[in-house]
């Protein structure tokens, strides 16, 4: 019995509570009871023939509790204290990890605050010490009356109203149209219009316009017209077409090649890469570096210039139909400044299109991102789809000097007597790799800028001629140099106080800045120093087999009878197309009316016809300017052939110097036209 009770016992400790307290553990089995020894099974029957009782029915218990003296309120203060229990019963170690996780998230919150509001002062206003900055009257821009003219000659130029924008630059873009409908414009565009005006704007359509097929709107300015109306107009952009364009005459011989040359490249380009950046005619197919229409966007202004109505109106269309900038790509700030922003304003400025100015607004907000840099040295790379911006794989520099950036260049040290290193770090602001001065690439631009920032803002900005004149005075005491044995006057380059008789192509920008200088009221001595450099330009084409000029030159500096001027190393002799050389005839060609430049300009182009001419539609860069039998075809036509080079040829030709005269307009540096910024 005594092992018959304490088997039972124990059984009902192991099944209720899974412990055995007694027992001894040798007759411990796994199904939770005692097992006698063998000396004991008697006893073990014995408890067989006797079973225990059957246990008590189950009870089932209602719990109520009485709260004396409380009442409920709906108060979560039982619920606090069953919360803080919990954590109370959380282990140290649990307690720690939540407390980390929650500080973690709380930090990552506030840093993604700190940057969208950055991202958000970038694209939605300017700082208040810039906004002191601000003139209290912008300039705007009015037509030029000239005596005798009929008023319908010329359209009504409205003032605008007060701008948002930083003095130097121009207003900030608006994207109310003009008040009427050019024959190009699409449905849509119209509808949008009638739209923003509203009322006042339908009533203000019944005056009597002339449209012409260019977009040009001729609004004769009624005398009688009430106050109101004249506010509603001042809100409009200004329509610079009759200040900064005029129809021209009929195109001459040259002109007309210019006109052909044209139409040759663009046959390949709308056949084999509509759409697309550029075009490689040799095999027939495209190429892309930022997917928006790089070539189309490029040419836009060119085809206006030149009179091409159908291609204007078909590329128009592939503009408002087919260019969205809504893409996840990364942009090379200065290059798509110069190349699609300017390009769509200054086809804004001389159609009056209104559907240029909304994409280039659209645009511009895009870039905005890549200034909100510690210095506000813009990156190099944003992405226009994400607005992510930042410098280069391979370096934190950038080599932009814009306008937010100007005065800040302007008291930079580093410089050499008006020369500036190429590079600029992003964070602290600084020069890097000092002592390497050159006008080549990567800098050309920012002298190149400096006189027209000046010209461009009304010659109010004392410090970008200073900058200039003095960048000039440097050039002539550290880059000037005269090779052998033709005397010609070249910029070299200086590294670390060690002079290199090598001259990039796109220093032959700088012929034509110095003429349109001069132009401008600068000293005469500038102008000599252009016309030197512009026949060195010119060697550089002539005295090779294709009349095309390299990539770089090497000029020869000691008296060698065996040796010309202008030397060519294997890796520099390919050709780009590029406008340089026709650039600077064309400025020279303005400034002293001397037709050899023009003639030397004819000469490039059939150049550019014998050996860059793609025969089903086309021109190619070249690897071999110095071998006239094979060139070598690179396969590949830039966006600036057709934006700028063949832009600067039909401009010098030109019988008419008065068109795209340069008193009312600057060309930026991709040759496109943009208004001289003038007071009232």
């Amino acid at each position: 019995m005594r092992y018959a009770a304490r088997a039972h016992w124990c059984f009902g400790r192991w099944a209720g509570c899974g412990r055995l307290r007694y027992g001894s553990p040798r007759s411990f089995s796994v199904l939770g009871f005692l097992t006698p020894p063998a000396s004991e099974v008697s006893w073990a029957s014995f408890a067989v023939m006797y079973p225990p009782p059957p246990p008590a029915p189950h009870r089932d218990f209602i719990s109520v509790t009485l709260s004396l003296g409380e009442s409920y309120d709906n108060s979560k203060s039982r619920r606090r204290r069953s919360c803080w229990r919990k954590w109370k019963q959380l282990s140290r170690l649990q307690r720690n990890v939540i407390l980390v996780l929650l500080g973690f998230l709380i930090i990552c919150g506030f840093l993604s605050y700190l940057q969208a509001a950055d991202q958000w002062k970038a694209l939605s206003g300017t700082p208040a010490e810039e906004q002191k900055m601000k003139p209290e009257v912008p300039p705007v821009l009015p037509a030029p009356q000239k005596e005798g003219a009929k008023a319908e000659e010329f359209p009504a130029v409205v003032p605008q109203k007060q701008q948002r924008h930083f003095r130097r630059g121009p207003p900030h873009l608006q994207i109310r149209p003009p008040n009427t409908v050019s024959k190009d414009e699409t449905q849509d565009d119209a509808k949008e219009k009638e739209t923003a005006l509203g009322d006042a704007q339908q009533e203000e359509n019944t005056q009597r316009t002339i449209i012409s097929w260019r977009g040009a709107v001729i609004e004769p300015e009624q005398a009688t017209e009430l106050p109101s109306k004249r506010a509603e107009a001042s809100t409009k952009p200004p329509f610079l077409a009759p200040r900064m364009w005029k129809k021209p005459g009929p195109p001459n011989e040259r002109q007309k090649g210019v006109i052909e040359a044209f139409l040759h490249a663009w046959k390949g380009y709308r056949k084999f890469a509509w759409g697309h950046d550029e075009l490689k005619p040799v095999s027939k197919t495209f190429s892309e570096w930022f997917g928006l229409g790089l070539t189309l966007i490029d040419a836009l202004d060119t085809m206006w210039i030149l009179g091409l109505k159908k291609e204007f109106k078909e590329a128009r269309n592939w503009v408002s139909e087919k260019l969205d900038f809504k893409k996840n790509v990364d942009v090379n700030l200065f290059e798509s400044t110069i190349r699609i922003l300017g390009g769509l304003l200054s086809t804004y400025h001389l159609s009056g299109d209104s559907l240029f100015l909304r994409k280039a607004e659209d645009f511009g907000k895009r870039l905005m991102p890549a200034f909100t840099t510690p210095s506000k040295i813009p990156y190099s790379d944003v992405n226009i789809g994400t607005g992510f911006a930042h410098s280069p794989q391979w370096t934190s520099d950038s080599t932009e000097a814009v306008e937010k950036v100007t005065m800040h260049i302007h008291s930079l040290s580093g410089k050499k007597d008006g020369l500036v290193p190429m590079f600029i770090n992003t964070n602290s602001g600084l020069f890097t790799h000092p002592g390497v001065f050159t006008l080549g690439a990567r800098a050309d631009s920012y002298y190149e800028y400096l006189l027209k920032q000046w010209i461009q803002g009304g010659k109010k900005e004392t410090q970008l001629l200073e900058d200039y004149v003095k960048a000039i005075e440097g050039i002539k005491a550290h880059l000037l140099r005269q090779s052998q044995p033709g005397m010609l006057t070249f910029v070299g380059e200086l590294a670390h106080g060690r002079f290199s008789a090598k001259m990039d192509h796109l220093v032959c920008f700088l012929p034509g800045t110095l003429a349109l200088g001069v132009h401008h009221g600068l000293p005469a001595d500038h102008m000599n120093l252009a016309q030197s450099l512009m026949e060195t330009c010119y060697q550089m084409n002539r005295q090779m087999e294709t009349g095309l000029s390299p990539e770089i030159a090497h000029f020869n500096m000691y008296p060698r009878a065996d040796h010309k001027d202008v030397e060519v190393k294997p890796a520099d002799r390919h050709n780009l197309l590029r406008p340089e050389t026709v650039e600077s005839l064309f400025y020279l060609y303005r400034v002293t009316r001397d037709r050899k430049y023009q003639d030397w300009g004819w000469e490039i182009l059939q150049n550019f016809n014998k050996y860059t001419r793609v025969p089903s539609g086309g021109y190619s860069s070249i690897n071999n300017v110095q071998n006239s039998q094979k060139p070598d075809p690179r396969d590949k036509m830039e966006s600036f052939f057709l934006g700028e080079t063949l832009k600067y040829l039909y401009l010098l030709f030109s019988d008419d110097l008065e068109l795209l005269g340069l008193d009312t307009c600057v060309f930026n540096t991709e040759a496109h036209p943009l208004p001289i910024w003038t007071p009232a």
